[in-house]
């Protein structure tokens, strides 16, 4: 008992209970915290005598049950949330919860590089690399997304587009082989909770440089020219800084070189050249008009990569909060 958490020690309570009665107390809890319980009595499955008795004692109110041997699983877990709240809405905390203990199943894998994951996916299907993937952190995944030849990366980078949600048996029987295979050797850290589709891979390219990000949507668009036009069009582009707010450009045109930033903007559209010009200081502007007109003609390559730059700033700042970017499908604000 010493050993469990709260969130533990309410699941077992409430598998000590009668379905009828644990559903009422389900209901006083929020969302979030019901989603918590239900992973747990997922897990848990089964609940010695002696723990439930030690959990129902905390439990005064709940004394006089103390000697019934709770029972978990899933089903268990479904019953009481649609008990509760219904079963559409049962159905949409489940989901959470499965994509929850599918994504803790590679926790063990956090903390490994590029190479070892690489050399630990050699040999998989295509299916199976995606499956592991789409449950690591984009950043580390584009990692291992760079490090695979074609066709193979397009071929993982379609099964995560497309793939539907996995079964939380299939991910824990995958799971269970690679850290087998791994000789447990990873140690593991806190894993953000992802699935398939297509907004993951796009987080997973949205990290990657831009050698990379070309040759894979090139070679997507070769197969399923849709789905790579649905990937292009959720991606941040240099030509998103035209849908930054004032304030929000500034941050990202902050401390980038006039160079690169000149190099950007070769036969960019005009009103993203305004809006560069615009949000930079006088004295940045006629360092910036400087470099133009000594630039000359450049690589398209080295435009491209220093657009590169400049979007793996907009991207960065959107991911850690401290810009917005509007999207096309969102509605504009009314002032």
């Amino acid at each position: 008992m010493t050993e469990l958490t709260g969130v533990q020690k309410a699941a077992v309570v409430l598998m000590s209970m009668s379905r009828e009665r644990a559903a009422e107390v389900l209901k006083q809890f929020t969302d979030t915290e019901a989603e918590e319980i239900a992973a747990e009595i997922v897990r848990i499955r089964r609940v010695d005598g002696e723990t439930a008795e030690g959990a129902l004692t905390e439990f005064h109110s709940l004394a006089t049950q103390r000697s019934f041997q709770g029972r978990g699983g899933r089903e268990v877990a479904t019953g009481l949330l649609e008990a509760s709240f219904g079963a559409e809405r049962a159905a949409g905390v489940m989901t959470r919860v499965n994509s929850s203990l599918a994504g803790k199943s590679f926790e063990f894998l956090s903390a490994a590089d590029a190479g070892q994951l690489t050399s630990l996916l050699d040999g998989e299907m295509p299916q199976t690399v995606a499956l592991v993937l789409a449950h690591l952190a984009p950043a580390q995944a584009s990692t291992v997304i760079a490090s695979l030849p074609d066709p193979r990366r397009t071929d993982v980078a379609q099964c995560i587009a497309t793939m539907g949600t996995a079964t939380q048996e299939a991910v824990s029987i995958v799971a269970e082989t690679l850290k087998s295979r791994s000789g447990g050797v990873f140690a593991a850290r806190d894993t953000p909770e992802v699935v398939g589709g297509v907004q993951p891979l796009v987080e997973i390219i949205n990290r990657s440089d831009a050698a990379i990000e070309k040759a894979l949507l090139d070679s997507l668009e070769s197969r399923d020219a849709e789905l790579a036009e649905d990937i292009r069009s959720r991606m941040l582009t240099f030509a998103d800084l035209v849908r930054l707010e004032s304030r929000d450009a500034q941050l990202v045109l902050r401390g980038i070189d006039a160079t690169v930033l000149a190099t950007a903007m070769k036969g960019a559209a005009e009103p993203v050249i305004e809006v560069i010009r615009q949000n930079l200081s006088e004295r940045n502007r006629e360092l910036l008009d400087d470099e133009t007109q000594n630039l000359g003609p450049v690589r398209v390559s080295q435009v491209e990569e220093a657009r590169s730059e400049i979007v793996r700033g907009i991207r960065q700042l959107e991911a850690d909060g401290e810009i917005t970017v509007q999207r096309g499908d969102e509605e504009e604000y009314v002032y």
